[in-house]
C-alpha cells in the first residue's frame, strides 16, 4: 500500500508513533524515526529493519527549528524524497490552571504545537516539488473537547488541528494533504502511569468500553498515508472508541 514510499514520523522510538512506523513498514514503506532518545532509536530502528524496508533513525529535537530544517535536509539526502509527515511527537504536563506555570504551559505548547511548525516548515518545499505528499498530526480528543487540568495540552492539540487545516486549504493545489487523528483514552506508558480511578472513570465514557491501542492508532495513520484517502483533507478523525460523538 505504501510501496517505496518514505515516512518521517516523530517521536517515534516508542509507543503511538512506534506503532504507525512499524505499520507502515510492513506496508513497503521506508522509514525515518526521528526522536531525542538515541537509544530507543537504535532499538526501534533494529527492530524495524527487520520487516525488509530502509529505516533510519535520527537523533532530533523536533522543538528546535533550526535542529528540524538540518534533520529534514538529512533525511530527503539518505532517501531521496519524503511522501509522508506524521507530526507524533509530544509531551504532558498537567494541572489545573490557577497552579500552571508559564514553564508547563511553554514546554507543552512548543514541542507539541511548535514542533509541528518546524517539521512541516521543512518538507513543504519538498513536498511541494514532488507535486504531493501526506501530513498527518496527531491531536487528541481533549483538543476537540478540552479536559479540565490540561489547558496546556488541550490547548497544543487544539493548536494542530487548525494548522492541519490551515495547511490543508494552502497546499491542496499543490496536491499535498493535511489531516488530523484524534485518540482517545490509548493504552501508553502515559495513560498506565495515571491513578486508577482515572483510568476506570475513563472506561466509563467510552462506548466500545476498552482502551485503545497504539495499533487502532496506526491503522487510521495508514488510511490517511495512503491513496485510500485521496480524496481527504483537512479533517479530524477521531479514534476514541465513540468516547466524542
Amino acid at each position: 500500500m505504501l510501496k517505496n514510499r518514505v515516512a518521517i514520523v516523530t517521536g517515534a522510538a516508542r509507543g503511538i508513533g512506534k506503532a504507525i512506523a512499524k505499520r507502515y513498514a510492513m506496508e513497503g514503506c521506508n522509514i525515518a524515526i526521528t526522536d531525542i532518545n538515541e537509544d530507543n532509536i537504535k532499538a526501534t530502528v533494529a527492530e524495524l529493519s527487520e520487516l525488509g524496508t530502509t529505516v533510519k533513525g535520527y537523533v532530533s529535537n523536533a522543538a528546535d527549528f533550526a535542529d528540524v530544517e538540518k534533520t529534514v535536509a538529512k533525511i530527503a539526502e539518505d532517501f531521496g524524497r519524503i511522501d509522508i509527515l506524521v507530526n507524533n511527537a509530544g509531551i504532558t504536563k498537567d494541572g489545573l490552571m490557577l497552579r500552571m506555570t508559564e514553564a508547563q504551559w511553554d514546554a507543552v505548547l512548543t514541542v507539541n504545537l511548535k514542533s509541528a511548525f518546524n517539521y512541516i516548515h521543512a518538507v513543504l518545499p519538498i513536498m511541494a516539488r514532488q507535486k504531493g505528499g501526506s501530513i498527518i498530526n496527531m491531536a487528541s480528543v481533549v483538543g476537540v473537547s478540552g479536559n479540565a487540568g490540561q489547558a496546556n495540552y488541550s490547548a497544543s492539540k487544539a493548536g494542530l488541528i487548525g494548522l492541519a487545516k490551515s495547511i490543508a486549504k494552502e497546499m491542496g493545489s499543490r496536491g499535498i494533504r493535511a489531516n488530523c487523528i484524534a485518540p482517545g483514552f490509548i493504552e501508553s506508558d502515559m495513560t498506565r502511569a495515571l491513578p486508577e480511578e482515572v483510568r476506570k472513570d475513563w472506561a466509563t465514557k467510552i462506548p466500545l468500553r476498552r482502551g485503545g491501542t497504539p495499533e487502532d492508532v496506526a491503522n487510521v495513520a495508514l488510511f490517511l498515508a495512503s491513496d485510500l484517502s485521496s480524496y481527504v483533507t483537512g479533517q479530524v478523525i477521531n479514534c476514541c472508541g465513540g468516547m466524542q460523538c
